[in-house]
């Protein structure tokens, strides 16, 4: 049968469903430049505004998975489990958990990524500890899952490499928030990584890629589904990204603030959070009778977060980078902080450094916001509410109002906050 690319998107363009053949010969063409960067444009917006079916979204995945190498982790001697979250403000969870999972007994892979716009990447603020390294060789990777248990790198490049090209086209041509789209892309990585099981977090929020909770769940059943074709143990939680997670926005801010977790301290939320998907990982990898909440208090995952930390080059008792600048700002009346928005958060701490606007720029590991008081408690008039910090103090007049808009005070709690965990898809 003779495949062209033009009827592939016509197809698709008129509301019919791709078969194996054409999704497979249209992904290895894109891949090795056969179909052309308009082509696949194309195609993306007329799947955007078309869909995907269960049957497609799995074969796009299969197609993407096979456009390059998968990784062989086996042989560890421990189960292999990892997560992936969909991002947000303050999302610092991977950092505490892969160690803890590991001192639990798993191994857990994390192949990470990097931020853009308003929402943080793992692999920025471990960049933030001096001489730590994202980049490992699949050597690298087996020897430290083999004698650490945990490792947080970069995505080895041949690893999918038709969703690193299809990834950044989708980012300028407006085709994002195709749900089939996102779900192959994560799960694509995931798979050919090698992990046995897999947690999702599904961000719902201001601060988040889906604001809904439908549109959550369409996610995150999208990739269970993924997961189920492909024969991956799966479990998606929804989690609230409404107000940003712990106190702590930006690279150095929140490796600081997962180090007190991993010390038996830090907010409420993040170690809440760090154990509730401990315990969803331990679960699938089939290893029972461990309590995640004892480990991380026993100071078990700080011992093996310093391991990981020096595996890849980096000195755990460093001092993190400081920013030069550190303004508050501060409740303009008494009242109570009903809400601190998480978007605008995020883009504040962009703006003052800790973010990027295209996948080149560098960002300033010192940069970002901490927030000093919770949603529900009462302040004063001139209480400092949060803290900026940057490097560039032309930006904090701007910063400055902008981050006062984000945070409403109200005169009594009109009622509490959202539980953290929304929905569990299983």
């Amino acid at each position: 049968m003779t495949i062209s690319a033009v009827d592939v998107i016509r197809a698709k363009r008129d509301g019919e469903r791709l078969s194996d053949e054409q999704i497979d010969w249209v992904v290895a063409g894109y891949t090795d430049g056969t179909v052309a960067e308009e082509q696949m444009s194309a195609l993306a917006m007329a799947i955007l505004l078309r869909g995907m079916d269960g049957t497609e979204t799995a074969r796009w995945t299969q197609a993407m998975i096979d456009s390059g190498d998968r990784l062989a982790l086996g042989g560890t001697g421990r189960p292999l489990v990892d997560k992936h979250s969909t991002g947000g403000v303050g999302d610092k969870i991977s950092l505490p958990l892969a160690p803890l999972v590991a001192a639990c007994g798993a191994a857990v892979p994390q192949l990470s990524g990097r931020g853009l716009g308003h929402t943080g990447g793992t692999l920025d603020k471990l960049e933030s500890i001096p001489g730590w390294r994202a980049e490992l060789s699949d050597e690298e990777i087996r020897a430290q899952l083999a004698e650490v248990g945990a490792v947080i790198c970069a995505t080895t490049p041949r690893l999918a490499p038709a969703d690193r090209k299809l990834y950044a086209l989708r980012d300028v041509t407006a085709t994002v928030e195709s749900i089939p789209l996102i779900a192959s892309s994560i799960m694509s990585k995931k798979i050919a990584e090698g992990t046995e099981a897999l947690v999702l977090d599904v961000k719902v929020g201001s601060g988040a890629f889906m604001k809904s909770p439908g549109r959550a769940r369409e996610l995150a059943v999208a990739m269970r589904d993924i997961a189920s074709a492909h024969g991956l143990r799966c479990v998606a939680l929804l989690t609230d990204m409404s107000v940003p997670l712990g106190r702590a926005v930006g690279n150095a801010l929140e490796v600081a603030e997962s180090v007190e977790v991993l010390r038996g301290g830090g907010p409420a939320d993040v170690v809440e959070l760090t154990v509730r998907l401990a315990g969803e990982m331990l679960a699938l990898a089939g290893i029972e009778d461990v309590d995640p909440g004892e480990v991380l208090v026993s100071g078990a995952a700080h011992d093996v977060w310093r391991k990981m930390i020096a595996a890849q080059g980096g000195d755990p008792d460093a001092a993190l980078p400081v920013a030069r600048h550190v303004e508050p700002v501060v409740a303009e009346r008494d009242g109570v902080l009903a809400g601190c928005d998480a978007y605008e958060i995020g883009v504040a701490a962009w703006r003052l450094g800790a973010g990027r606007a295209r996948k080149e720029d560098p960002v300033d590991p010192a940069a970002g916001i901490r927030l000093l008081v919770d949603p529900g408690e009462k302040v004063v008039a001139g209480q400092p509410l949060l803290e900026l910090h940057t490097n560039r103090p032309e930006v904090l007049p701007s910063v400055r109002e902008d981050v006062a808009r984000a945070v409403t005070l109200v005169d009594e709690p009109s009622r509490e906050r959202a539980p953290l965990v929304l929905d569990r898809v299983s």
